[in-house]
């Protein structure tokens, strides 16, 4: 039989036992407790057109792969470097993991990304470049291909001889000025023939004020035959000002970028080609780069996306017709 005191002991030893356990459970949490969901916003141009909702459902695919959290916020125009500047450093304020911009002005937005990096908040920038080196990697298309294969459909369409327009973007927009160049450094090149009648005149930053820059410039070159755009805005604007003036077709067009109009456009015969990116890609790769480098894996400091031309001859070809409409079904309004 066991004494009194055996039983006191026994007792005594299982209260102690089951305390810690209870004690220690608290600071034992499971692995999904941890796991923290990491932020990562992603900072667009803007929101309107179509090339950033295709950014945006590559983010959201990234996004969904991962098992990440992606902010989605830019300013609704795509001049609005103050906008942008405030919402980057919003998200900085926030705590965000990372973030993925695509910067507006590759100046102004050197500051806001330093503080982000000061922060310990590592930065991928995509579509357009920034100077400096404080962000981690460039996720973006090779813009100056892009403008050397405008150039040359544009050139061979005309045979090496005709008055063309340039008509540029907007200023501090690292991504178009390196298409821009692209295209003035092949047609001064490569077709001598060719007449630049305007070349350096700036569209701006929406469909309204390229249309109305390409209205004028009609007006005042009635004899027009050629004409390059550098981004979806410019190229639709100036869409609109040839359709209306009747020129639309017998003027070589060839644009940048995709959007439903601008496919119609080239199934009608109105846009000579259109040189094509991969939105979706891209926002897809700056959201799988950002968060490599925050899980300590390596990354390169240079990621091509690539860039296409389309034509009516080759756009309903799988390959081009998935980069001139991609799917955007999982976007939520």
């Amino acid at each position: 039989m066991k004494s009194p005191v055996f039983k006191i002991l026994v007792i005594g030893l299982g209260a102690a036992l089951a305390f810690a356990a209870c004690a220690k459970k608290p600071s034992e949490p499971s692995g999904s407790e941890t796991a923290k969901t990491l932020r990562i916003a992603v900072i667009p141009k803007g929101t309107t057109h179509e090339f950033w909702k295709s950014i945006h459902a590559g983010a959201i695919r990234a996004e969904g792969e991962l098992g990440v959290k992606v902010i989605w916020k830019g300013p609704q125009k795509e001049d609005d470097r103050a906008q942008q500047i405030t919402v980057v450093e919003d998200f900085i304020s926030s705590g965000v993991d990372g973030i993925v911009l695509a910067p507006l002005d590759d100046r102004a937005l050197m500051r806001p990304v330093q503080d982000a990096v000061r922060e310990k908040i590592p930065v991928v920038i995509i579509d357009s470049a920034l100077q400096g080196s404080d962000y981690a990697s460039y996720v973006a298309t090779d813009n100056y291909k892009g403008g050397v294969l405008a150039a040359r459909r544009l050139g061979e369409l005309l045979k090496g001889r005709g008055r063309i327009f340039l008509i540029r973007y907007q200023e501090g927009s690292a991504s178009t000025v390196q298409r821009e160049a692209g295209f003035y450094d092949t047609v001064t090149k490569e077709f001598p023939g060719i007449v630049l009648l305007v070349k350096d005149q700036y569209a701006g930053a929406t469909t309204e004020t390229a249309y109305q820059l390409a209205e004028n410039l009609i007006s005042r070159f009635p004899d027009v035959e050629g004409v390059f755009t550098p981004n979806e805005s410019s190229t639709f604007g100036t869409l609109r000002a040839l359709q209306e003036s009747r020129l639309a077709g017998k003027v070589v067009f060839v644009g940048f970028d995709s959007s439903p109009k601008l496919v119609q456009g080239l199934r009608d015969g109105d846009i000579h080609g259109l040189v094509i990116q991969n939105p979706a890609k891209m926002g897809y790769l700056g959201v799988k780069t950002i968060v490599a480098i925050l899980r300590g894996e390596p990354v390169e400091k240079v990621i091509d996306t690539g860039v296409v031309l389309a034509t009516k001859d080759n756009m309903d070809s799988p390959e081009i017709k998935a980069l001139l409409s991609p799917d955007l079904t999982m976007i939520k309004d």
